[in-house]
């Protein structure tokens, strides 16, 4: 199966209005998961302003206990579960701009809750949390990009 064929049946699932398919051949298989069971989702797409880098300022000694701040708060993240990121793509919180979002800091969470979308290419994938617990902060701010296994939300397991 090439690329055209798998966007064929990309589209093919999208149009059906079905929510899964699962192509199989002895060669190749192909698992399709469409946003809320073929229910239309659209966003727009943001603008991002870039900006020129801007040389870094002189170190001082009021920038010490910053870091050291900085330091304390990263080691109380520590006893909280990392939900990442499994690709490349937007962040949104909600399913779509007239929905609630799906989650926020507080909440419980268990295995297989859906906690956001990450559009890539198009697709609209939706992030299942790997764990069970509470939300403790959320990382991403709504309908910016995210990278390959950046943190997204912290869980208290507890």
């Amino acid at each position: 199966m090439d690329i055209k064929d798998i966007q064929n049946l990309v589209r093919f699932v999208a149009k059906a209005g079905v929510s899964e398919v699962k192509y199989k051949n002895k060669d190749f298989e192909i698992y399709i998961k469409t946003p809320l069971g073929g229910e239309a989702v659209s966003y727009l797409t943001p603008q991002v302003a870039y900006q020129a880098p801007v040389s870094a300022p002189v170190a001082n000694p009021v920038s010490a206990p910053v870091a050291n701040s900085e330091a304390s708060a990263s080691a109380d993240d520590s006893k909280y579960i990392t939900i990442k990121s499994p690709m490349i793509g937007t962040f949104y919180r909600k399913p779509s701009p007239d929905k609630d979002v799906f989650i926020n800091v507080g909440d419980s969470v268990t295995e297989g809750k859906v906690v956001c979308v990450i559009e890539a290419m198009k697709l609209f994938n939706q992030i299942e949390s790997e764990i069970s617990g509470k939300i403790v902060k959320i990382l991403v701010e709504d309908s910016s990009p995210v990278e390959y296994d950046q943190p997204l939300f912290l869980v208290d397991p507890s």
